[in-house]
């Protein structure tokens, strides 16, 4: 009996070789592998048994190398035969000059492909806001950038929204979900289909998963890692996921109330913050309108369907007595020669109004009884709730003209008063200029400069409310920069110096806008042509900026909208590099991205203004022409 155990040989052959020269009988001729032996051993005999080998390799012979193939394609010695049988001695001749050729300098191989199979990486590009979409496609919104967001696609655009404070939900507000009130003006087809609406946006929940505060449990597991065991895991878990679903089991609810404008579309409203039932709307047909939305407001208190209403504050909201709707504005003046877009209340003196139109004329309002609701049941009691407002609550006084230095484009854009002083306020106009006015020096500018030396349109302005000597403008800065780098063809060096050559575009209708920051305290200069110097300005955008507000509660924080998006900066982070911080027109070029800007919200077309919201922390409010969007960034 023959025991074999195969085994792989070590040498380059692959044979297979037995482990064992085991002998039969007496003889003494030595097994052989299958593989090895000659022809003559390939007859079994007594003394040659053969056995078969299940796993046997079989081996086949190329019959030429992979070098052989690509050295010569056998053309040559092919021409070179024919030509011998032919007897054309020179053919031959020339077809083995060939083979020596071709032999001396061989066919390099095809490159081998690393690939081969694999699809090959898509292309990551890293979008840049400040670049445009200019690939058409559509952008997708990332849920992990939001605390909270909603929107909201009406029946017609709106170029304006202005938010209403909540009278019973508090002030900083930050447990979900929220309640936002605010009003709107339709820009419609037709001019009767225009309308006021009061919406009321209720169980605003945040986005499941995204910006939600982290437990102490988490907190610790980020530091010590997963094998700490804090105390009371399971219950700290349960009770997270329990708020998270109960959260996620809400859906937004939406309620408004419309009030008929018969002027045509809205150009811009103001609520009054002294008395949020009180709005201000300037219309397309050159007159402004004063509406009383009380009864709106309280109709809308008592079906709120606001967990947080219910909870805080139910008792009051559901007992509460509705006062009487007028649908009609209470108060209508056409005083004003033109339409215009420029109206704002102001913070100091309850009922003051100013309003201009776009032939830069400038109206001041104030009210002839109390406006605060306090002031008001003090003087005239509830009166079953009827409304004290009428045609005559309001005095208006024509208070400045256009001026001789901006007669041919005088519009007055937008107007704010100043948060610390009853008399002041400033201007926004085309052509440039920015003025101060005090409303005791009727008939002149108080502060007359031109902040954009080429003309562009200062179309919006905004006072700081904590800072009461920082003033921000927004409009058409007339300055677009393209950056071209010219590298030298030669140079002794291994890295070639490359130069920076900015070109200054003239400005035009689609031209980039820019915002900026001044201090009132150094913004009188000596010299009347020569503008004054902001603390700040930004040169980013590349269309027009439509809107901008400060920050209710930070006094470094702004946002700003243009037609591609709203952008939220803070002005009091500063370079890392002191050192290398760009200058005006580097910091103009298109693409690049300032350091003080926190956060994006693109994807509406065309953004027209934005607001805070005075109770939610950090929470925002746009329109559009798609419509309205509000939203909480995650990390603000």
């Amino acid at each position: 009996m023959v025991k074999n155990s195969k085994r792989k040989s070590s040498d380059d052959s692959g044979a297979i070789v037995s482990d064992n020269d085991s002998h039969i009988g007496s003889s003494n001729t030595k097994n052989t592998a299958p593989a090895l032996r000659s022809v003559n051993e390939e007859v079994e005999t007594a003394d040659n048994l053969q056995c078969e080998d299940p796993f046997e390799d079989v081996y086949e012979e190329d019959d030429a190398s992979y070098e052989d193939v690509y050295e010569s394609s056998g053309d040559e010695d092919d021409e070179y035969m024919e030509a011998m049988t032919e007897g054309d001695t020179s053919a031959a001749a020339a077809a083995a000059a060939t083979t020596t050729t071709t032999k001396e300098e061989p066919k390099l191989p095809p490159p081998i492909n690393t690939n081969d199979g694999e699809l090959q990486p898509a292309q990551i590009k890293t979008w840049n806001p400040f670049m445009g979409n200019t690939t058409g496609e559509q952008l997708e919104m990332d849920e992990t950038a939001y605390k909270m967001h909603h929107a909201l696609t009406p029946e017609w655009p709106s170029l304006t929204l202005d938010i209403v404070p909540d009278a019973h939900l508090g002030e900083n507000r930050t447990r979900f979900p929220h309640t936002v009130t605010m009003v709107v003006g339709t820009q419609a087809d037709k001019r009767g289909k225009n309308k006021l609406s009061v919406l009321r946006m209720s169980d605003l929940c945040r986005i499941p998963g995204s910006g939600r505060e982290k437990t102490e449990k988490e907190l610790d597991d980020e530091m010590l890692g997963d094998a700490w065991k804090h105390e009371n895991d399971d219950d700290s878990d349960s009770s997270s996921s329990d708020e998270e679903a109960e959260e996620e089991e809400l859906d937004p609810v939406l309620e408004n109330y419309s009030f008929p404008h018969s002027g045509g579309g809205i150009n811009r409203i103001r609520v009054c913050p002294h008395n949020p039932s009180v709005v201000g709307v300037w219309g397309e047909n050159g007159e402004v309108s004063l509406y009383d939305i009380g009864g709106a407001i309280d109709m809308l208190d008592r079906s709120s369907l606001s967990s947080n209403a219910r909870k805080n504050d139910g008792n009051l909201a559901m007992n509460k007595e509705v006062r009487k709707m007028r649908k009609d504005p209470f108060f209508v003046y056409s005083g004003h020669s033109t339409e215009g877009y420029a109206i704002d209340w102001s913070r100091v003196t309850p009922g003051r109004l100013a309003t201009a139109d776009c032939d830069g004329n400038i109206h001041i309002w104030n009210a002839t009884h109390p406006v605060t609701p306090n002031d008001i049941v003090a003087k005239y009691g509830n009166k079953s709730q009827s409304s004290p407002w009428s045609n005559s609550s309001f005095q208006v006084e024509p208070m400045y003209a256009a001026h001789g230095d901006n007669l041919d484009n005088p519009s007055v854009e937008d107007l704010q008063w100043s948060p610390t002083e009853a008399t002041v306020l400033a201007s926004a106009e085309c052509g440039g200029y920015v003025r101060i006015y005090d409303i005791r020096c009727p008939g002149k500018a108080m502060i007359s400069n031109k902040i954009h030396s080429g003309g562009a349109d200062v179309n919006v302005i905004s006072w700081n409310k904590l800072v009461g000597n920082l003033l921000a403008t927004g409009g058409d800065d007339g300055k677009c920069w393209s950056a071209i780098i010219i590298v030298p063809s030669s140079s002794s060096s291994k890295v070639p110096s490359c130069t920076l050559i900015l070109t200054h575009l003239p400005f035009s209708s689609s031209s980039p806008g820019s915002f900026s920051v001044f201090d009132l305290r150094n913004f009188q200069t000596s010299d009347a042509s020569i503008p004054p110097k902001p603390l700040a300005r930004f040169h980013s955008h590349r269309t027009p900026i439509t809107s901008l507000e400060w920050h209710p509660t930070d006094e470094s924080m702004i946002a700003v909208s243009d037609d591609n998006g709203t952008y939220v900066y803070d002005l009091s982070i500063e370079e890392d590099d002191p050192e290398n911080n760009m200058n005006e027109e580097e910091a103009a070029v298109e693409g690049v991205i300032p350091p003080q800007l926190l956060f994006v919200h693109s994807g509406s077309d065309m953004t027209k203004e934005v607001h805070w919201h005075p109770q939610i922390p950090s929470c925002i409010a746009t329109t559009s022409l798609s419509g309205y969007s509000v939203f909480i960034p995650s990390n603000l």
